[in-house]
């Protein structure tokens, strides 16, 4: 929806020069132009873009203009957003307890650009300074160690920022743009429906891009009364059929002077190459000058380029947070409605339980800014779930009988109906049913009742809507994670999502550059940073397994099922590596010019020069988030793990992570025990035993696995339980754990919760045939002295694989 015309930006620009301060002296006017300019630019397209966008634009902005003044070069830019080319090994991590492998290794490649030539060392002799950066609250506002505080310029700290404190990137993004265009340029300008209105003209359209939770319609009607129109805006709501009613309606108030308003153009794409052509044969001569179309469109692939180019956009964002959330939700009808609000038979049951269905409105919603931490897939919760849910709300608790709360019913119709008809993921079943039963309960009538672990959400005591919205009003402008059910470190998972948000979006924006010269790993253009990387790999990987000797030694047996599942392994194995291996050596003669580079070959080019796995190898490939340089020593441990195996027997204890395929490992260990105990292997599942140690011998029943991490909790390793997260580590190492086989009705009931096992940090994947999900591996039940509730709200997993 992001799309602007030549003509449109030649008007913005004649405009400047016709509206910004006269001044004789030539050079003071051309810089008087060019900052009219470039701040009337950033307005007009800020107000059509969505919140997450405008801090990109603004950095692009300047970006662009200081590559024109030759203050940042290409190869520190494209290092900004990939870290860099990794090639050959990098010394040992120094500070191993506090410092993660990732950023030591951005850090050595980011020493290979001239100006930061030494920072490695300097970080291995000054590593107690550098840790004083690490922990501080605002590191972009922090002294930088040494002589790199005066050797940088404000862009350059930022690569420091990245490597060292990447969950800090945004805010000094946000600096740097206000260091070098003015503070205007990070806060943008408010939302003016009247401004906008003064841009458009009877031939130009004004169309608001819609996002979740927006609704522009009342504010529109609310101006159209301002501007005496009321009477003259006809709405219609687009979908099958409307489009001739569309027409004759826009046909008609082009002559009368009247405003059309095309609600959710979205649900007509059929529709739209008319409507193109209708706002094609608008002309100044032919219709009335007060005659207004406006549309309303979530972004869709098939509205018309043209109109978007020539039309007017905004967009109007609910705002964020827990508090604007609510009170949102009181404004909407029916409980903004104070007949409606106090109508209900049991006034005082009704209003707290609307409260709290309020309260848990604007959780499942927010809980979406920390990605796969707060729902493995972002549902788009909106106005109607709320809406019908009080409706039901009021009439359950109406209907019941005296001292009754029809708790059940309220929690089915709107746990598995309203809002958990949008749900697939089962776990994301769980965590909505488990947050909607803290609202839904008997304590809830209670004042003072707490709807989170500090207190600050509780119950207030029974009053009117003005009251309530008081209450509301008194609640922290910035929510802490805790309203969510969330741990403090949750904040630092929130904000690492929003750099890896706009360094992608950014390098989206900045393809050409990797063509052009960016993205080498210390010197020189992409070509010879990807040739260094494509060379350093073909010489360090490990040849294909030899799967007829695997076979030969390990033959398929009936008693040992793991002998099948070595071969498997290898053999898919052997598919990756040989897609990686010959797509390089084609790729080598292409950069050598021995041979065309095809399109598929030029993509993979392409992801190599940022730091990305190719999708033609990811195609054949295990699940990874991981940047190539650290996908590739993944690769090599895993295949290690394999040859290890092959040569000295299965080792005792398994690395879980390493498989291709985890599922058939654990189905294998599964049937080894069932035909050596002659029992049917839908009988038996896995009991669970965490270890303190590595066992030395394999388990004579069953498996031992590691290389799992757990997100959301600790493990105390004394008392053998679940424990909360230490202040800044986000992700710990699982203890290792025997898969025990027993038989279904023999596991012994026990306070555990049951914590799901993803393949990778991103927890979604495709709903498989088997009802989970293919990024889904197994549940584990892991001992905890707290309710499973406090777990399952915290989003606590394990992960089979980290994305660094």
């Amino acid at each position: 929806m992001y799309q602007y015309s030549l003509p449109w930006f030649v008007s913005l620009y004649i405009n400047s020069i016709l509206s910004s301060e006269k001044c004789p002296d030539l050079e003071k006017r051309l810089d008087i132009i060019q900052v009219h300019f470039l701040y009337s630019l950033y307005c007009n397209v800020c107000r059509s873009l969505f919140e997450k966008d405008k801090l990109l634009f603004s950095c692009l902005l300047t970006s662009r203009i200081l590559e024109m003044k030759k203050e940042i070069t290409s190869q520190e830019w494209m290092f900004l957003l990939t870290g860099g080319m990794a090639s050959g090994d990098d010394p040992p991590n120094p500070a191993k307890d506090w410092l993660l492998d990732k950023s030591w290794g951005e850090l050595n490649r980011l020493g290979k650009i001239d100006v930061f030539n030494g920072i490695a060392k300097h970080f291995m002799c000054n590593t107690k300074d550098w840790r004083e950066l690490f922990e501080a609250l605002e590191p972009h506002k922090f002294k930088l160690p040494g002589p790199f505080a005066e050797r940088l310029t404000p862009f350059q700290k930022l690569l420091v920022y990245r490597c060292i404190r990447p969950d800090k990137v945004v805010p000094a993004i946000q600096d740097f743009v206000s260091l070098k265009l003015g503070p205007q340029f990070v806060i943008p300008p408010s939302f003016n429906l009247d401004a906008c209105y003064r841009d458009s003209s009877a031939t130009c359209p004004l169309i608001f891009v819609l996002s979740a939770g927006s609704d522009p319609t009342a504010a529109l009607l609310s101006y159209a009364a301002e501007k005496e129109m009321a009477d003259k805006v006809a709405p219609i709501s687009l979908g099958q059929g409307q489009g001739p009613k569309a027409t004759v309606m826009i046909n008609d108030a082009s002559v009368a002077g009247s405003w059309v308003l095309l609600q959710n153009c979205h649900l007509a794409p059929s529709w739209m190459p008319s409507l193109e052509r209708i706002c094609e044969h608008f002309s100044p001569d032919t219709v009335h000058p007060d005659f207004r179309l406006w549309m309303t469109s979530y972004p869709s692939p098939k509205f018309p380029i043209a109109v978007l180019q020539n039309g007017v956009k905004m967009t109007n964002e609910p705002p964020k947070g827990l508090r604007a959330n609510m009170k949102r939700s009181y404004g909407l009808d029916p409980l903004s409605n104070e007949d409606f609000f106090e109508s209900c038979k049991k006034g005082g049951v009704f209003k707290s339980f609307l409260f709290g269905l309020a309260y848990f409105h604007g959780v499942v919603q927010e809980r979406r800014t920390f990605g796969p931490l707060g729902w493995n897939i972002p549902y788009g919760f909106d106005d109607g779930d709320l809406r019908i849910s009080v409706r039901q709300l009021h009439m359950f608790v109406n209907e019941s009988a005296e001292g009754v709360l029809p708790l059940d019913a309220l929690q089915y119709v709107t746990g598995e109906c309203n809002y958990g008809g949008r749900v697939t993921d089962d776990k994301d079943r769980l965590l909505l049913n488990t947050i909607l039963k803290n609202v839904y309960c008997q304590e809830m009538t209670q004042v003072g009742y707490r709807l989170s672990e500090s207190g600050i959400y509780a119950t207030p005591p029974e009053g009117d809507l003005k009251s309530y919205l008081e209450v509301i009003e008194s609640y922290p402008l910035i929510t802490l994670p805790e309203a969510f059910g969330l741990h403090s470190n949750a904040d630092i998972t929130k904000d690492m999502n929003g750099t890896t948000l706009i360094l992608s979006s950014l390098l989206l924006t900045s393809a050409d550059a990797v063509s052009t010269g960016g993205g080498g790993a210390g010197g020189g253009g992409a070509g010879e940073g990807v040739a260094a990387v494509v060379k350093d790999i073909l010489k360090s990987l490990p040849p294909n397994f030899d799967i007829e000797a695997s076979e030969l030694k390990y033959p398929v047996l009936y008693e040992e099922s793991m002998n099948t599942v070595l071969s498997q392994e290898m053999t898919r194995f052997n598919k990756l590596l040989d897609r990686i291996r010959t797509s390089l050596l084609s790729m080598e003669k292409a950069i050598a010019g021995l041979i065309l580079m095809s399109a598929e070959l030029e993509i993979a080019y392409r992801s190599i020069a940022v730091n990305q796995v190719p999708v033609m190898w990811a195609k054949v490939s295990y699940p990874s988030m991981k940047p190539l340089s650290s996908y590739i020593k993944d690769l090599y441990e895993r295949v290690a793990v394999l040859k290890n195996w092959f040569d000295n027997g299965r080792p005792a204890v398994s690395w879980v992570s390493g498989f291709f395929f985890a599922q058939s490992f654990m189905t294998a260990a599964l049937q080894n025990y069932a035909r050596k105990k002659k029992l049917a292997i839908d009988g038996i599942a896995f009991d669970f035993t965490m270890m303190d140690h590595d066992p030395k011998k394999a388990a004579e029943e069953g498996v031992y696995i590691k290389g799992l991490y757990l997100e959301g909790c600790a493990w105390d390793l004394s008392a053998k339980i679940l424990c909360e997260s230490k202040p800044k580590v986000i992700y710990v190492t699982a203890p290792t754990v025997w898969l025990r086989p027993v038989a279904i009705v023999d596991i012994p009931p026990s306070k555990t919760y049951n914590c799901p096992v993803y393949r990778t940090a991103e927890r979604r994947g495709v709903l498989a045939t088997t009802g989970h999900s293919t990024n889904f591996l197994m549940s584990i039940r892991m001992p905890t002295s707290k309710p499973p509730s406090h777990w399952t709200k915290r989003g606590v997993a394990m992960l089979c694989s980290l994305s660094d």
